[in-house]
């Protein structure tokens, strides 16, 4: 009887597992919000920053190894839908990417490293893997950024060069701004020990140009684990050149960057300058400060309605090859603004440095504990030759008789005898 009850008991508790999911799912759906078709035309400049961000966390160690792969997936035709000036449509919001890194030793100080980084982003009216459907109003438009980077270890200095390709595949001309087939610009990157400058150009025109000062002490780059050091602050202004009817619309971001608990729980909020004032404010926690697990909680501001700053509150859990977000602002800015859903991404990010393994800007390589048992053979025959070779026994008065194998020379007089084996 109680076995019974028990069953019914656990049957009722998946039920209600799979009742309080499918709620999930549906809130996910209906609480969305549609992403607008100038979302899409502006991917473009959210793609290439990323990937110099990305690229200026790499570069602050210049050698060793990184990779990152991501695809992002919204299983639902409702969940991020488009909203043009026809009216609101069914389709799928999607993003690969990928970013790699690798180095190589060319004397003891010097290393010389190749990098390249890869967005595909838009939306399409059908789910696919690789190969898209290309249905009207899709759009697709992909990143590619590469380069060569040289660090110098004695110096302690980095510098990287590199170009962007931003490519359109497909822009239906009936629903979105006329956008270029494909625009060319140019990198470049330099560190000296904390500080860094960054910046991104088309033609004769800065695009970006980020000033860092990292201070925070890393572990991973030759700092301390512990003390003052560590809660020195991250520090980033980033120039962002924007256009509105030809006139210049230029604004400065700035980020900050807060260890506040032992490298494993960081404040991290933005600020836009001359006008917009907060942008974004986050709160993340790492189990440990490799930073291959996170859990995350941000705010953002949205859009300006009824004459007051609307807040996007949301988070992320990051279990190293799964991503879970709700409303993050990661994903408003990399997704078309998405909001209001569920956004689940494959992906893995993992840095090699010195034989250490570490997440995406950790302070910290992952704990890597070996034990190593090697058994000295000469050590062992030496101790079994002895143990068998010499023997103690005890005779029948209890007096310790010693008894040795090999050869033995007694000496008497001036004469030596030789004695059995």
């Amino acid at each position: 009887m109680t076995n019974v009850i028990c069953l019914e008991m656990m049957c009722m508790k998946i039920g209600l597992n799979k009742i309080f999911i499918s709620f999930a799912m549906i809130a996910g759906v209906a609480l969305a919000d549609p992403i607008p078709t100038e979302a899409l035309s502006q991917g473009g400049l959210q793609m290439r920053d990323n990937h110099l961000r990305d690229i200026g966390l790499v570069m602050r160690s210049g050698r060793g190894g990184f990779v990152d792969i991501g695809y992002t997936y919204t299983p639902s035709s409702e969940q991020v839908q488009l909203k043009s000036k026809f009216g609101v449509h069914d389709g799928f919001a999607f993003r690969h990417h990928y970013g790699m890194f690798g180095s190589w030793i060319l004397d003891q100080n010097s290393h010389l490293g190749f990098l390249t980084w890869f967005d595909r982003a838009g939306w399409d009216t059908q789910d696919f893997f690789f190969f898209p459907h290309y249905g009207e109003p899709a759009h697709i438009a992909s990143v590619l950024t590469w380069g060569f980077s040289y660090t110098n270890t004695a110096h302690d200095f980095t510098a990287a060069l590199g170009l962007q390709h931003q490519n359109l595949e497909l822009a239906s001309e009936r629903y979105y701004a006329n956008e270029s087939d494909s625009l060319l610009f140019y990198w470049g990157h330099a560190r000296y020990k904390a500080v860094s400058v960054q910046g991104s150009f088309y033609g004769s025109t800065f695009q970006t140009l980020r000033l860092a000062l990292d201070l925070e002490s890393r572990a991973l780059y030759g700092g301390v684990t512990s003390g003052f050091k560590t809660y020195l602050p991250n520090l980033a202004a980033t120039v962002y050149r924007r256009k509105d009817d030809e006139d210049d619309k230029n604004f400065v971001r700035l980020n900050w960057e807060q260890n506040l608990y032992k490298q494993i729980l960081y404040a991290d909020v933005s600020y836009d300058f001359p006008s917009g004032g907060f942008r974004s404010a986050l709160l993340k926690f790492y189990p440990v400060p490799s930073r291959l697990v996170a859990i995350e909680a941000s705010c953002l501001r949205r859009n300006e309605l009824g004459g007051s700053k609307e807040l996007l509150w949301g988070g992320a859990i990051d279990l190293c090859i799964l991503r879970l977000a709700y409303n993050s602002a990661y994903d408003y800015d990399n997704m078309f603004r998405t909001k209001g859903t569920f956004v689940v991404e494959l992906h893995l990010n993992l840095g090699s440095l010195d034989g250490q393994l570490f997440g995406r800007g950790a302070p910290q390589a992952a704990p890597m504990e070996t034990t190593t048992s090697r058994s000295d053979l000469k050590k062992f025959l030496r101790n079994y030759t002895d143990q068998t070779q010499n023997k103690t026994t005890f005779d029948a008065q209890g007096n310790k008789v010693i008894e040795a194998k090999g050869i033995r020379y007694e000496k008497t007089g001036s004469t030596s005898a030789e004695g059995g084996k």
